[in-house]
C-alpha cells in the first residue's frame, strides 16, 4: 500500500533513505489521479521489494511542488540516496503500464 507523506520533514527523511523511493503527487479533485488509484497499490506491492512509495498531495505541499517544478499532476519523482534520479513529472493520464516502465527504468538508474 503507498504510503501519506504528512509532512515537508517526512518528505525529505524519506528521500534520504537508502531504499530508493518514489515521490507518487496527486490531489483529490484530479480524475487522473483518481484513476492512477485503480491500480497503483497493486504496483507498489509489485514494487515493494526494490522501492518505497509515497503520495504527496500537491495541494498541501504547493511549495515543494512548485520547487520540485512538479506543476501537472499526477507526477512521479523518484530518489536513489536523496538524489533525484528519474521524473516522470505531465498533467497527463498514466497508464500501468506507464508506471511499471517508469518504474523500471527507474530502478535501473538506481544502482
Amino acid at each position: 500500500m503507498v504510503e501519506v507523506i504528512q509532512s515537508t520533514e517526512a518528505y525529505f527523511t524519506q528521500v534520504r533513505d537508502t531504499k530508493p523511493t518514489v515521490m507518487v503527487f496527486t490531489a483529490d479533485w484530479c480524475p487522473d489521479c483518481t484513476y492512477l488509484k485503480t491500480f497503483i497499490d497493486d504496483v507498489a506491492e509489485q514494487y515493494r521489494d526494490g522501492l518505497s512509495m509515497y503520495w504527496v498531495n500537491r495541494d498541501e505541499f504547493g511549495d515543494l511542488c512548485e520547487t520540485l517544478e512538479v506543476l501537472g499532476i499526477p507526477s512521479f519523482i523518484g530518489y536513489a540516496n536523496g538524489k533525484v534520479v528519474s521524473r516522470f513529472v505531465n498533467g497527463k493520464r498514466k497508464t500501468r503500464r506507464e508506471v511499471e516502465e517508469f518504474l523500471d527504468d527507474f530502478l535501473r538508474k538506481a544502482v
